[in-house]
């Protein structure tokens, strides 16, 4: 975390010596989409907290946790595949789940899916490229983030 502030820092050092201007107004702009996304952000990570304390942690390790296997990755990738969380939210919300016991391969399958597959928006994404190609494109993301935990397992 530190090497990434750093880093800012000297993004943002080298942008105010390359144009005040245009710096200034990246940060106003920066600071406003903030303030914008910050009651959505709050609000998501208010109901994720509520209903991770709802659920007992043992039912979310015995269907998500390290020994949950094969069952682990369905139910991850049923959940992204429907759950329709901005990337913004839902990195957080993995956190959480990783705490909670949630195997990394898991949330690899979870973030994979949520931000590769949407079986919810198919309608309107079948308006724009056609219920074929939609479908398949779905499908092909659905196979792809299993394989993404796949290999996430012999990793980690």
């Amino acid at each position: 975390m530190k090497l990434l502030s750093i880093f800012t820092a000297l993004c943002l050092i080298a942008s105010l010596i390359a144009s005040r201007q245009k710096t200034w107004m990246g940060i106003k702009k920066g600071v406003s989409m903030f303030i914008k996304l910050l009651p959505v952000l709050l609000l998501m990570l208010a109901l994720v907290s509520v209903v991770l304390f709802l659920i007992p942690n043992e039912t979310l390790v015995k269907y998500m946790g390290e020994g949950s296997g094969v069952k682990g990755w369905f139910t991850a990738a049923v959940l992204g595949s429907v759950a329709l969380i901005p990337g913004f939210i839902a990195y957080p919300l993995c956190g959480i789940l990783i705490k909670s016991g949630v195997a990394y391969s898991v949330i690899a399958v979870f973030i994979t899916t949520l931000m590769m597959t949407g079986f919810l928006t198919l309608p309107v994404e079948a308006k724009f490229i056609g219920w074929k190609t939609s479908i398949v494109r779905n499908l092909f993301s659905l196979v792809a983030a299993l394989f993404v935990g796949l290999i996430m397992s012999f990793f980690l």
